[in-house]
């Protein structure tokens, strides 16, 4: 369960998320996190042959079937990485059940994400949108890098009743400051003005960009509560809707599956692998079914 993010300090946030969620994911994932951080792009350090020792999940069975003797593919463990998280802190990420905001998940999916990284030596930088760019931190390793990006994040005021969401300025200023290749997680619910998707192609041109889509079971099915007020969390306009009516409730369930239709493909359009993250999953179950797709796509 997550706690309420302004009772919460850098240090209890990572140390919660140490002991109820990395601590579950090396037990699960066995410490092997290639299938998070390495992924098509990803260039290998050499083949070599079958050890009864090796995973065979990295056996090239293009050249084994050539040379009719197992061989692997190995890769650059030693080879740092550099992660970026993009981060859309928008009105609308504050929407869900009091503990678990789509900000709070976020909080706790770019603290765990940034743990694992520079437990491994790796540097993550990140950039923060709200009704603007607001803020970049330059990649840094360490785990006071990652208290400082924690720190900022619980800083960050939540918004209300902007202008609505434009994610391009995010996704462009990635292009104009990443300069070496990384990997990218986009963090955002991706309720946003068109437009977005050139710059996203273009940025998965250059670097792996992984998409994570954060929403809440109340977004996407109306429950039958009877007369309420709706309040649209990026401009603040408010509607009143009777859910009690069968039919608006299946209108509206309507335009949320039409909206994830478009949304999946534009991230296929884009070459972009994303995770879909509600705020009632388990963090960490859907790492690891993050992690379990992401193994099958590379076979």
């Amino acid at each position: 369960m997550s706690m309420s993010i302004s009772a919460s300090t850098p240090e209890r946030i990572l140390q919660r998320l140490d002991w109820q969620v990395i601590r579950r994911l090396d037990g699960l994932l066995q410490g092997d996190y290639r299938t998070l951080f390495y992924g098509y792009g990803v260039d290998f350090a050499d083949l070599r042959e079958y050890q009864p020792e090796d995973d065979i999940r990295y056996i090239d069975w293009n050249v084994t079937a050539r040379l009719n003797t197992p061989y692997v593919r190995q890769y650059m463990e030693d080879r740092e990485i550099t992660g970026w998280f993009l981060l859309d802190l928008s009105p609308s990420m504050d929407f869900g059940p009091v503990q678990t905001l789509k900000r709070t998940v976020l909080i706790d999916f770019v603290t765990t994400i940034a743990r694992l990284l520079t437990r491994h030596g790796n540097r993550i930088g990140a950039i923060f949108y709200g009704s603007r760019v607001e803020r970049t931190i330059p990649a840094s390793g360490g785990k006071l890098q990652v208290l400082r990006l924690v720190n900022d994040l619980l800083k960050q005021p939540p918004l209300r009743q902007t202008a609505f969401t434009n994610l391009k300025p995010l996704l462009e200023a990635g292009l104009h400051a990443i300069k070496k290749r990384s990997l990218i997680f986009i963090i955002s619910d991706f309720i946003s003005e068109p437009g977005w998707e050139r710059p996203l192609k273009l940025l998965n041109q250059r670097h792996e960009v992984l998409a994570v889509r954060l929403w809440d079971p109340r977004e996407v099915e109306l429950p039958d509560m009877g007369p309420i007020i709706m309040e649209d969390a990026e401009t603040g306009e408010q509607l009143y809707v009777d859910t009690h009516d069968r039919r608006f409730r299946q209108r509206f369930q309507e335009a949320a599956r039409r909206r994830e239709a478009a949304l999946n493909e534009a991230f296929k359009h884009a070459g972009v692998e994303a995770l879909s993250l509600s705020t009632e999953e388990d963090l960490v179950k859907a790492i690891v079914r993050f992690a379990s797709l992401r193994r099958q796509r590379r076979r």
